[in-house]
């Protein structure tokens, strides 16, 4: 294919496969989009297509990048796994995931790690990176070398499936991850003893202040300098003492314990839901928060139905994520270049990756959302898990999403095409 690209001119040698017509830009400006070969080749006046789709109505926004999920799969196949996550994903306007290593077994050999790339080639209906486990004796240059995108989600306290490390394991962690040229995900809590039997007990072992002592202590041990990136935070004054880049989850910033039962399973998470004074706060901090990310993490019913202490921590978010900050957007209280910024361009930009979005050149991946909101229905999202703390709250649903130019999901229906494993920088490839 041969492209000329300007304000007035594009000549293709082929008819181009996709048109979005009539896109409202962030900017206020009307545009045609013209895509080809997954890639955006031409912004502007429109011309003959394979499809041309009416986005007339519609928010036209690049699909976002989810840094932070658990797709789970194997012996936890029956919480979630590539296939059921990853159309959650695309239903949700994502196009992109960041897989984390506390898998059962953890991704902490080169094997278990490309096992793992493997098993999403064969089955996500959508992109995705996957990170490397950090423990005392994960091999992290044999891991940077089979494609890591970085290490972590790192505990520095311990939450399910993950094993906390101690201050000097993570130094030296952080050490060899600069060495690398990596960036180090951090879970940054601390955890009080004793049994966390409802959710206030559950925030006062892990408390907003053992969250922003955690932060400061992280920072303190990494003496060479390794970038990092806090996972969700979910307190301003733990925002405030960081100097990586943060993310913050929807969880946090929709759900408090006042809108739950005392004991409600379904809203135990670490870190924890805070009050509802706290949750506010942490919507004055939008500003400071660099990413949304929905740290994605099912468990069964049967499991959320366990006593309280026993519980496991988690909720699914993938799908639920955009569409519940597309309801802020209609309501005016946040903007849609903030939410692409923070879903979209801050997300690709933290891992590596091609952004996604309207200039030439960019990834061709975009969600389509009305504009009109519904309420959330767990029996209509795709998660294997079957439920979501969300339920009954106001969101905007894509219609259609598009990935690398193709058409992914139509009004409820998928089609599969090869995701794109994004490796990371340190990716060699062998002939194994």
């Amino acid at each position: 294919m041969t492209i000329w690209s300007g304000a007035d001119h594009i000549c293709m040698e082929r008819r181009p496969a996709l048109v979005l017509a009539n896109v409202q830009l962030p900017e206020g400006r009307r545009a045609d989009i013209t895509i080809q070969d997954g890639r955006v080749v031409h912004t502007g006046t429109g011309m003959a297509a394979d499809r041309v789709i009416d986005c007339t109505g519609l928010y036209v926004l690049p699909a976002a990048v989810d840094v932070h999920v658990h797709m789970r799969g194997g012996s936890q196949s029956a919480k979630e796994d590539w296939t059921t996550g990853s159309m959650s994903a695309l239903a949700g306007g994502v196009t992109v995931v960041v897989d984390q290593p506390n898998t059962v077994p953890p991704l902490t050999t080169p094997e278990a790690f490309l096992a793992r790339v493997r098993e999403a080639q064969a089955h996500s209906f959508c992109s995705f990176a996957i990170n490397s486990a950090v423990t005392p004796d994960t091999p992290f240059e044999a891991m940077w070398a089979a494609g890591a995108m970085a290490f972590g989600e790192t505990f520095f306290a311990p939450s399910s499936y993950g094993e906390a490390l101690d201050t000097p394991s993570l130094s030296r962690a952080l050490g060899r991850i600069r060495a690398l040229g990596g960036l180090a995900t951090i879970h940054a809590e601390g955890v009080a003893t004793g049994q966390d039997t409802d959710l206030a007990t559950h925030d006062a072992l892990r408390s907003s202040e053992r969250e922003r002592e955690a932060v400061i202590a992280v920072q303190a041990c990494n003496h060479d300098g390794c970038r990092i990136h806090f996972c969700h935070m979910s307190m301003a004054r733990a925002i405030d003492a960081a100097r990586g880049t943060v993310e913050v989850t929807p969880h946090h910033l929709f759900l408090s314990r006042e809108k739950a039962g005392a004991a409600d399973t379904r809203f135990k998470v670490n870190p924890p839901v805070r009050s509802e004074k706290e949750r506010k706060l942490l919507w004055t901090y939008w500003d400071r928060i660099d990413m949304i990310a929905s740290d994605h993490a099912p468990h069964t019913k049967a499991e959320k139905a366990l006593p309280f202490s026993d519980a496991p921590s988690g909720v699914p978010g993938v799908e639920t994520m955009v569409p519940l900050l597309m309801a802020e957007v209609l309501d005016r209280r946040i903007t849609l270049p903030d939410l692409i910024q923070k879903t979209a361009t801050a997300p690709a930009a933290l891992i590596g990756i091609p952004p996604a979005g309207f200039a030439p050149g960019d990834r061709a991946d975009f969600a389509l959302y009305p504009q009109a909101a519904v309420t959330v229905e767990p029996e209509l999202l795709h998660s294997r898990c079957g439920w979501t703390p969300f339920e009954g709250l106001r969101a905007v649903f894509p219609q259609i999403v598009i990935r690398g130019g193709d058409i992914v999901y139509d009004h409820g229906e998928f089609c599969r095409k090869e995701p794109v494993w994004f490796a990371g920088r340190g990716y060699t490839p062998t002939d194994a």
